[in-house]
């Protein structure tokens, strides 16, 4: 689901013209990461 998740945002900033995405996604075991994308 980290991809989907990740693509997503990315196609939201498209639509919407925003300059960054936040994601957060579950690794498993209690774990998570987050990751910035920034709209170039």
């Amino acid at each position: 689901s980290g991809p989907r998740i990740a693509l997503t945002a990315a196609r939201q900033l498209h639509r919407t013209g925003g300059k960054y995405a936040l994601v957060a996604m579950c690794v498993g075991v209690g774990q998570g990461i987050a990751a910035v994308l920034e709209r170039v």
